[in-house]
């Protein structure tokens, strides 16, 4: 039964200790969520991360959510997006206090090398390796690029959003997203090329 409320009854039960309700909020929008902080974070464990501290404050009603502004879905998207924000200040003044020289520990680059998608069970061994290839390729790429042109090709092509609700989630204009998002598309085609030209 609880499948079929909409968001903002089961935030409503949420809030009166229905953990249910919480669950069946969650089960609803994590592997959207998941999907964008997998790739705009650049690891699995940095995305579940992002993930858990947005359901938490979710449910401890630490971000104020208004029905009436719009999907909650992506009212999420804004608040992983701020959460991502803040992990990757800390992630760059821990980079910055580096010594000269030094590399990220060989655990966090295990981190960056976590495979995003899992091939199909009817694809042939060459063909699943194709497809982890161009996943990982795809994936790198994306994360190469700046935070912001991230967000936006992100969420257009892959969560499919629209410009105005881009605008919104992002808090700029639909003419900065149309723009960055060009940027992004060119960037990651410059990029893909790059790997092209180096696995030939």
């Amino acid at each position: 039964m609880g499948d079929l409320l909409p968001d903002i009854e089961l935030i409503r039960q949420m809030r009166n200790g229905d953990q249910s309700a919480f669950v069946t909020l969650y089960r609803r929008h994590h592997p959207a969520l998941f999907r964008y902080a997998v790739l705009r974070c650049g690891s699995t464990q940095a995305a579940a991360d992002v993930v858990q501290e947005v359901f938490m404050g979710l449910m401890a009603d630490q971000y104020h959510y208004d029905a009436l502004k719009g999907n909650l879905l992506y009212f999420l998207f804004g608040v992983a997006r701020n959460v991502a924000m803040k992990f990757d200040e800390t992630t760059q003044h821990r980079f910055n206090n580096q010594l000269p020289g030094s590399s990220f520990t060989e655990h966090e680059s295990d981190e960056m090398d976590t495979p995003v998608e899992v091939a199909s069970e009817e694809l042939n061994p060459l063909e699943r390796l194709l497809h982890h290839q161009m996943a990982e390729d795809l994936r790198a790429a994306i994360a190469c690029l700046s935070p912001h042109y991230r967000d936006v090709l992100i969420l257009f092509e892959l969560q499919e959003l629209s410009y105005l609700d881009i605008a919104d989630i992002c808090q700029i204009n639909v003419g900065t997203v149309r723009s960055r998002l060009s940027r992004a598309r060119q960037a990651l085609a410059d990029r893909l090329q790059s790997y092209r030209c180096e696995a030939a």
